[in-house]
C-alpha cells in the first residue's frame, strides 16, 4: 500500500498559491513566519487557530499566503503566539538605530471611510513597546478584541477628537491628550467630530515568562 504524500491543510509549503503563481513576498515572509513560530510552539493549525479565536481557514488562508491578512487577524495570532505583531511583519534586520518614515510604513489596517493603521517600530527589549500611527477620517472607528492579560495600551491624540470605548465606557480624548488602559477588555477607537482624528497607539506587551527586564526596568516580575 502507497502512503499518501498529501499534507494536511495549512501545513504545505508557504510562499506559493494554490494555482502555482508565485505569491506576494510580504505576504510569503508572513506565512513563513507564523508557521514557523506554529511548529516551533508544536501547535497544529487547528490549535492555534483555538487559541486566536479564528477559524482554521483563515489561519490556512494565512499560512499559505494565498491572501492579504487583515490586521484583526494578525493581532489575534499574535496575541495567541505570545509575539508582537512587528514579529510576524518585520522582515528587516534589527539596526542599531530605526528611522521609520510614517508616509512609507504598508497600512496593516484600512477603513472603509480611509481610515489606516501604521505600526511604526517594536522596541527590542525584553518587553516590547509596540508603536502605531493612526489616522481616523469623521466616523471612522476601528474595534478590537480583547488581549491577554498584561497587555497596556496609549492613545496619544495628535490632532482632532477620538472616543475611546473601554469595556462598554466612551472616554473623551482631545489632542494633546493621553489615554491608558489595560488591553484586557473590549475596546475601540472612534473619531469624533467633522475633523477626524490622528493618533499615536503604544501597546505595551508583557515580558516572556523567564526573562528578566534588569535593574532599570524594574524587579522580574515572571516568576
Amino acid at each position: 500500500m502507497t502512503r499518501s504524500t498529501r499534507r494536511p491543510a495549512g501545513d504545505g509549503p508557504p510562499g506559493a498559491r494554490p494555482d502555482g503563481r508565485p505569491a506576494d513576498p510580504a505576504v510569503a515572509a508572513v506565512a513563513a513566519t507564523v508557521r514557523s513560530l506554529r511548529h516551533g510552539r508544536g501547535l497544529s493549525a487547528e490549535q492555534l487557530a483555538a487559541r486566536a479565536g479564528v477559524s482554521k481557514g483563515a489561519l490556512v488562508t494565512l499560512e499559505n499566503a494565498t491572501a492579504n491578512p487583515n490586521l484583526a487577524t494578525l493581532v489575534r495570532i499574535a496575541d495567541a503566539l505570545g509575539v508582537s505583531v512587528s514579529t510576524l511583519v518585520e522582515r528587516r534586520a534589527p539596526q542599531p538605530v530605526q528611522v521609520t518614515d510614517a508616509a512609507t510604513a504598508e497600512p496593516l489596517w484600512r477603513g472603509p471611510r480611509g481610515g489606516t493603521a501604521r505600526l511604526l517600530l517594536t522596541t527590542p527589549t525584553a518587553a516590547p513597546v509596540e508603536l502605531w500611527r493612526w489616522h481616523l477620517p469623521a466616523g471612522e472607528s476601528y474595534d478590537s478584541h480583547p488581549h491577554p492579560a498584561g497587555i497596556v495600551e496609549t492613545i496619544t491624540v495628535l490632532a482632532g477628537t477620538a472616543v475611546v470605548t473601554v469595556d462598554g465606557s466612551e472616554y473623551l480624548v482631545s489632542a494633546g491628550m493621553t489615554a491608558t488602559f489595560a488591553g484586557d477588555a473590549a475596546h475601540s477607537y472612534r473619531a469624533a467630530g467633522d475633523d477626524g482624528a490622528e493618533l499615536l497607539m503604544t501597546v505595551h506587551l508583557p515580558a516572556p515568562p523567564g526573562r528578566r527586564l534588569g535593574p532599570a526596568a524594574g524587579p522580574d516580575r515572571s516568576s
